[in-house]
């Protein structure tokens, strides 16, 4: 009979996970959702500012040194997760000016209007309160610039599926809520960010280990949302 692991706050578990968490996608279901994050993302980033929120080991900022951004700057509420970040930047970051900050998705350490791109990365299911994070990432966010976020889709809690993983032959779960479509529709209206881009990404067959422990029905169901999303410009103001 096997045994429900643990369930961890997001603090918990990644101050555990992060020694071995790798900074690349590492499974079918991040695979699945980067490809449809990095679809969203602009192919040129020279001259933007971009900000990866909950960055974990790195892996979006990666991908914007790679498309050219030269100011950045990751949050993670784990120190142990930003040493590990800061660990896989170090030999890719060249002249650019790369920061990192211990800090919450709801409560961004950055001054208004700061980022061209904001990426928010499977990291909204870990807050309870969506509108609440999204508020602050539009906060941070320029008019005008645009928000890439993802989240593990709510079909996979509807499952029983788990952000799970293993630390010390100990098994762990990250606590997960999960938000509803109508839960992003509400709270993007309410802050005037607009729903440009939908993806619900399917998993890729062949990226399922062989001896992988799998429920069959995942490749019948969507298993991550992701939102482009733009803040509105500032209207413009005529001379009185």
């Amino acid at each position: 009979m096997s045994v429900e692991p643990s369930v961890l706050s997001p603090e918990q578990a990644y101050a555990l996970w992060a020694p071995g968490y790798p900074a690349q996608a590492h499974n079918p279901v991040m695979m699945a959702e980067e490809r449809a994050m990095l679809a969203s993302m602009p192919a040129d980033l020279h001259g933007m500012r971009v900000l990866d929120a909950g960055c974990g080991s790195g892996r979006y900022l990666l991908h914007a040194l790679r498309r050219g951004a030269r100011r950045l700057i990751g949050v993670d509420l784990a120190p142990a997760m930003l040493q590990r970040a800061g660990a896989e930047l170090a030999a890719h970051r060249g002249d650019s000016d790369i920061a990192l900050a211990c800090g919450r998705v709801t409560a961004l350490p950055l001054p208004d209007a700061w980022a061209d791109l904001s990426v928010c990365g499977l990291v909204v299911g870990h807050v309870e309160d969506l509108a609440r994070a999204l508020a602050e990432l539009c906060r941070v966010t320029r008019p005008g610039g645009r928000l890439l976020c993802s989240d593990v889709h709510p079909t996979g809690h509807a499952l029983g599926w788990k952000r799970d993983f293993k630390s010390a032959g100990q098994r762990y779960a990250v606590r997960h809520t999960p938000h509803l479509y109508s839960h992003w529709h509400a709270a993007c209206t309410a802050l005037g960010l607009r729903i440009e881009r939908v993806h619900e990404p399917m998993l890729d067959p062949a990226e399922i280990p062989a001896d992988a422990h799998f429920d069959p029905s995942a490749l019948q169901v969507p298993v991550a949302l992701a939102f482009e999303l733009r803040r509105a410009s500032e209207p413009r103001r005529t001379s009185p």
